[in-house]
């Protein structure tokens, strides 16, 4: 087959401060005709830089191609003037960057911003590129097109804003797409109808696909070839089946090995230390919890709707569910971050909702939670000794300022890191130690509960795992309950021992893990659990997914009044 692009030896650096640092470190692939090559690797990896270099993205200064060729279809574009990049980008290498919402203006209305590369590249009338465009909103499944045509990015959803991106790349029939993260920040179900979309338009239009990602599940089910870096190299390359099956190198499968897997039997939790909490009764009961926001004009988002269910003292509840569909609404409105629109949350039998100020002060001591952002919830102005130590304040502990800086340094050790790190700021920390301070805030207080709100989300997988790890081992040693809040099923699965699955504000579905897994019942969860990829060729690209044919509709309906019913005909399997 015909080899369309060939990277040989690229070195890319960037310099600040006046040091220099390589990027990528000497990277050679090649990717042919039709084909899809996966480069997988971690944040900081020089995935990302190693596709812009290929788009001549990077802006120089501070980037500085140091070496290397760029072959695309037989011309280096390494010699390529700014001039004839503008020709190729959009209509030879077409792009689809990893937040959708930055990449697309947010003052030029959807149609308009899809139609320029046509009338750019393919020198067509307005009238022409605007009936283009209006056939590739249908193309990637946006419905209603002539309305959308007329929209503004803010009016789409992630998902939909992604298969914009789509749109966009594909106009002009590129002869390579590069994909940079594309579904990173995308539920599990639209993540399978973008890759399904994806694969639709290579088998169309015999498009080769450069997909740069972290999620060994979407490049079992997507690839070809498979590249893995790691500190700007590559450490090892071949076909998916012998990355999968044979991997050499130690960084590889520690990556494989990284995060349990959907189809792997859950393994037995012990908790020893329970002895602070009442055993025959449930830590938490929610009854009929209520949270409704005002969206003006007479319409009401139910974004919690009559939910109940309890969690049990050293059990690990599982809330899961797509964006929008009131997870991290709920885990706010029991702790009153939210007020409750009505319903009732009882700890330990203490009404929550009934609670004064003061009153309610003094329980937060026991009711913590973790936030999914570990950068946004940490104040950047001050140092961590004083992130951590304001809870102590707050709840007048350790008034002592030696006794609150050990205090301060003991939870840092507990959760990994080192006390000398007490005198650093947030921004001075990767992303997983940023969790790992989120959490010693939490524990600062000594709580038997915490809310968990979606903390892995923003973490590489092998960080992930590091902090499944820690939490398990605190709850083990400090007799914790948790309520899990996460979209990523395969994960939920292995550390929760009940499963509640949300869907339009309402609970459909609770039970035991692995009874949920093995024996889905609505409609819905099994649609959920057929999205999640799994790490395998052999099972992921031959497997079959369940997507809703009025998927968009359903979700964003904020007039209704109870849960959806989903008929058996409402959803469709579908091949991967």
């Amino acid at each position: 087959m015909e080899v369309v692009l060939k990277v040989d030896n690229l070195r890319v650096s960037f310099t600040a401060n006046e040091q220099e640092v390589e990027a990528v470190k000497g990277v050679s692939f090649e990717i042919k005709k039709g084909e899809t090559l996966g480069i997988v690797g971690e944040s900081g990896s020089g995935k990302s830089v190693t596709a812009r270099s290929i788009m001549r993205l990077l802006p120089s200064p501070p980037s500085q191609l140091k070496a290397g060729n760029i072959v695309f279809l037989g011309e280096d574009l390494a010699d390529k003037t700014e001039k004839e990049m503008e020709g190729i980008r959009g209509k030879d290498i077409g792009m689809i960057f990893q937040d959708p919402m930055t990449s697309l203006n947010p003052t030029i209305k959807i149609g308009k911003q899809i139609a320029e590369g046509l009338s750019k590249h393919q020198s067509m009338s307005k009238a022409e590129a605007k009936n283009e465009a209006l056939d590739l909103l249908r193309l990637v499944g946006i419905r209603n097109p002539h309305e959308r045509y007329n929209q503004y990015p803010h009016e789409f959803s992630g998902g939909m804003r992604q298969r914009v991106m789509i749109a966009i790349a594909l106009a002009c029939r590129p002869t390579l797409l590069i994909a940079d993260e594309p579904t990173t920040a995308l539920d599990v179900t639209i993540q399978a109808q973008i890759l399904a979309l994806m694969k639709d338009m290579q088998q169309r239009f015999g498009t080769s696909i450069i997909l740069i990602t972290h999620d060994l599940g979407v490049v079992a089910g997507m690839c070809d070839h498979v590249v893995v870096m790691k500190e700007g190299e590559i450490v090892e390359s071949g076909t998916t089946e012998e990355i999968f099956e044979q991997p050499k190198h130690t960084y590889t499968k520690r990556l494989l090995n990284a995060l349990p897997r959907l189809d792997e039997k859950k393994k037995e939790k012990h908790i020893t230390n329970l002895s602070s909490v009442n055993q025959d009764q449930p830590i938490l009961e929610v009854k009929s919890l209520n949270k409704h926001f005002d969206l003006g004009k007479g319409k009401v988002l139910k974004a919690v709707d009559d939910i109940s269910f309890h969690i049990r003292a050293g059990e690990t509840l599982g809330l899961v569910g797509e964006s929008g569909s009131g997870k991290s609404t709920t885990g706010r409105a029991i702790l009153r971050l939210h007020e409750p629109t009505s319903g009732e949350t009882l700890y330990q039998g203490i009404p929550v909702n009934r609670l004064k100020k003061r009153e309610l002060k003094a329980l937060r001591r026991h009711m913590q939670i973790i936030f999914q952002d570990p950068y946004a919830s940490l104040n950047p102005r001050f140092k961590v000794l004083d992130i951590i130590g304001q809870a102590l304040d707050i709840h007048q502990l350790y008034k002592d300022s030696n006794l609150r800086l050990k205090k301060v340094e003991e939870l840092l050790e507990m959760v990994g890191l080192e006390a000398s790190h007490a005198y650093r700021y947030p921004h001075e920390f990767s992303g997983g130690q940023r969790q790992r301070i989120g959490i010693a805030r939490a524990l600062a207080v000594e709580p038997s509960f915490i809310v968990c709100d979606e903390p892995l989300s923003a973490l590489d997988v092998s960080i992930q795992s590091q902090i499944v790890k820690l939490l398990e081992d605190l709850q083990q040693k400090l007799g914790l309950t948790y309520l899990f809040i996460a979209h990523d099923l395969a994960m939920v699965k292995h550390i929760c021992d009940r499963v509640a699955v949300m869907y339009a504000g309402k609970i459909v579905e609770i039970a035991e893990s692995e009874e949920l897994y093995s024996n889905p019942l609505h409609e819905y969860t099994k649609a959920l659990l057929s999205a999640i990829p799994i790490p395998d060729p052999k099972i992921e690209k031959n497997k079959t997914r369940i997507i809703s044919t009025d998927y968009q509709e359903k979700k964003y309906d904020v007039e209704r009044s109870k849960l959806m019913e989903v008929s058996a005909g409402h959803w469709v399997a579908v091949p991967v």
